[in-house]
């Protein structure tokens, strides 16, 4: 099993009282641990412009800026978004962007890409909040566009969202074909029909009985295009709250709701109950067992939140230790 790590960025109420000065130093200093390190094969950061779980004007910094700066600064891990929102740039100059971040990280990154969902902040950017089909409608043809670009230098498409004329990508990322595709989410009818047919990678839902039926869904598109199903690695994100004992666990989950009730205090019991609920709650020995058990359904990628990463990296170093290498 590999193991990715998200980056605070602030985006999940993650940097709060740290001083914006002192923002790139914490981030980019968590991104040096995982690089240095072994047990994580990536680092992530998520593509919002406005904070979650309200938009309280909290920091959340750009994804992609985020990951041209991480591909100067590291030098092993690779470099991925969870997940790009195809409609938030033009996808022949996210291609453009994608690979130029390819060519600086000596071809290490990652494109997560999915059809968003965040109405908020769709609006508040003035790009409309079109329905869900449109929204995956323009996830697919941006993808034509990027395999096109990426394979070829050159693309030209007529689509109902997207159109482009001979645009021209030089030089090519360093990557054969361009950056493996990430498409996230779990919509079963459209979203994991696009997976089946342009992805390296899926992203969806990691409580087990979730998986199972999503990974069979994706099985039965695989099938009917022809694809084999083994091709597409399946991946999972999960809010991970550790503990060497289950007192630790505990305090640690207080610290969640504490931490959160200093800018959202309307919504900290309904996310530090979400957090509560989630799949990699426990001490390193549960985390392994749960791990394992999800090795068996298929997920093979674990990508992995903590909420007091940039305070406190003693839950990363235990996981690192403890359950990293019990998967390995």
């Amino acid at each position: 099993m590999r193991f990715g790590l998200f980056i605070p960025q602030g985006w999940r109420q993650d940097l709060t009282g740290i001083e914006p000065r002192d923002h790139w130093a914490v981030m980019n200093g968590l991104a040096q641990h995982a690089d240095t390190g072994d047990a994580f094969d990536s680092i992530w950061v998520y593509d919002h412009f406005h904070a979650v779980p309200e938009p309280n004007g909290e920091a959340t910094h750009e994804a992609w800026s985020l990951i041209n700066a991480y591909a100067a600064t590291t030098s092993r891990v690779k470099l991925g978004q969870m997940c790009t929102c195809m409609a938030y740039r033009n996808p022949a100059y996210l291609a453009k962007v994608a690979a130029t971040a390819d060519v600086i990280s000596g071809g290490r990154v990652q494109m997560g890409i999915g059809a968003g969902w965040y109405e908020h902040e769709w609006r508040a950017y003035g790009y409309g909040f079109p329905r869900a089909g449109e929204r995956l409608a323009m996830l697919d043809e941006g993808v034509q566009i990027f395999k096109q670009l990426w394979t070829n230098g050159v693309a030209t498409f007529q689509g109902k969202h997207y159109q482009v004329d001979g645009a021209q990508l030089a030089p090519l990322p360093l990557q054969v074909d361009g950056p493996p595709l990430w498409i996230a989410g779990g919509g079963e009818r459209k979203t994991l029909r696009i997976a089946a047919e342009h992805a390296q990678f899926t992203n969806f839902d990691g409580h087990p009985e979730v998986f199972t039926h999503k990974s069979e869904v994706l099985r039965g598109h695989c099938e009917a295009i022809g694809r084999p199903f083994e091709e597409i690695t399946r991946s999972s994100n999960f809010n991970v709250v550790i503990g060497e004992t289950e007192a630790d666990v505990d305090d640690r989950m207080a610290w969640v709701e504490e931490h959160l009730s200093l800018t959202v205090p309307d919504k900290a019991p309904e996310v530090a109950e979400e957090f509560r609920k989630g799949v990699l709650v426990g001490t390193p020995e549960q985390l392994v067992e749960k791990l394992r058990d999800l090795e068996k359904l298929g997920m093979t990628y674990a990508i992995t939140y903590f909420a007091e990463a940039a305070y406190d990296r003693s839950g990363i170093e235990l996981f690192e230790r403890e359950v990293v290498p019990a998967l390995r």
